[in-house]
């Protein structure tokens, strides 16, 4: 069972996405928040797996709450519901913390899929959005300071989690990963969860803008 907060300052809104989370015998609504100081305080006293994040919301917004959420080390995890896929309040949402976005006109399977996936500790973005993401916004991000291989986070990487951590910064996928370096899935998931564990990242989008952010990586062009 995930446990969901909803946080939208839509009630219509907040009540759509009750009606289909709550007819799902995996997920259960535990609450909801109009704003971003309810999400806060709503997820501190209640503790979901998932909060769902609406971005444009009256005083405090979900960049903000995302922010203060994750900064709170709890295990409750953020996935961003916005209405345009290039927003410009997704990348800095996902730089605040958050574990990925999808869009309000998701498919129900798709938003499911999502918070299963969030509550698991994956990221939803799929990698041409992610990829997409990097190259639209690219000049909101600062050019990395310094010699990447000063970094005390890589230098704990072996060779070939470094390796792992440009492909992921690419925006390649677990298969895409094992097809270029002839190895198993498998071989691949373990690689990465000791990549994210060495850079203490949350999740692979919080590895995208690490391994940007260090200059391994750059915008694809389209």
């Amino acid at each position: 069972m995930t446990t969901v907060l909803i946080v939208d300052d839509h009630p219509l809104q907040r009540y759509g996405f009750r009606l289909l989370l709550d007819s799902m015998p995996e997920t259960d609504v535990v609450g909801e928040a109009a704003h971003g100081a309810e999400a806060v305080r709503k997820t501190a006293e209640l503790r979901p797996d998932v909060v769902l994040m609406d971005v444009r919301m009256p005083g405090m917004d979900g960049i903000e709450a995302t922010r203060r959420i994750t900064a709170a080390g709890d295990r409750s995890r953020v996935l961003v519901l916005t209405t345009f896929d290039l927003d410009e309040y997704v990348h800095a949402a996902l730089r605040a913390g958050a574990s990925g976005f999808l869009l309000k006109d998701a498919r129900p399977d798709e938003l499911l899929a999502g918070i299963r996936a969030v509550a698991d500790g994956d990221a939803v973005i799929a990698p041409a959005l992610t990829r997409r993401l990097l190259h639209e916004f690219s000049h909101l991000v600062p050019p990395p300071s310094g010699d990447p291989a000063e970094n005390p986070r890589l230098s704990t990487l072996t060779e070939r989690e470094r390796e792992i951590l440009v492909a992921i910064g690419k925006g390649w996928n677990n298969s895409e990963i094992a097809s270029h370096f002839v190895v198993s899935e498998s071989t691949v998931k373990t690689h990465v969860g000791r990549v994210l564990a060495k850079i203490g990242a949350r999740d692979r989008v919080q590895a995208v803008i690490f391994a940007y952010d260090q200059g391994l990586a750059r915008p694809q062009s389209e």
